[in-house]
């Protein structure tokens, strides 16, 4: 797994990224951290969101994928379904969820560069020392990056 510094959001915007993950909710909230951020900036991320069914358990470890452009360059959005909740204490954040997710960009986006921040260690509650092996085992020879914002 490469690491660099810097705003996902931009990077992509930039063309460093053909894909950028985020991690959702199974309730269409997208109302806080790098979530929020997405869907102001790309609304139709938050409408493949609300295209898929609300509150379905089921969506653990699916994706849902919205198409974007920014001058020339187009990329896809991917929500990846990696916690049934939100908010309140404790961990919200389903390892075997984000496993399933990974598989699934994998298998979609196998020769796209793909970035994505520390899904399920911010808000949901996550411990990345649990959640990095099992990306960077489901994105097996795949071009991804962990965007991490500066300190």
């Amino acid at each position: 797994m490469r690491t660099r510094e810097g705003d996902l959001i931009a990077l992509t915007r930039e063309g460093h990224f053909d894909v950028m993950v985020h991690g959702c909710n199974c309730f269409h909230t997208m109302g806080a951290g790098i979530a929020r951020a997405i869907a102001a900036a790309f609304p139709q991320a938050l409408d493949a969101d609300k295209a898929t069914a609300h509150g379905d358990r089921a969506k653990l470890g699916s994706i849902s994928v919205a198409e974007a452009s920014h001058d020339t360059h187009r990329f896809h959005i991917v929500n990846a379904y990696t916690q049934f909740h939100y908010g309140g204490q404790g961990r919200n954040a389903d390892y075997h969820a984000i496993s399933r997710a990974f598989e699934a960009i994998a298998s979609r986006f196998p020769q796209s560069r793909i970035g994505y921040p520390m899904i399920g260690a911010g808000l949901a509650g996550g411990d990345w020392n649990m959640i990095a092996p099992r990306i960077s085992e489901a994105l097996e020879g795949c071009d991804h990056t962990l965007v991490v914002l500066p300190q």
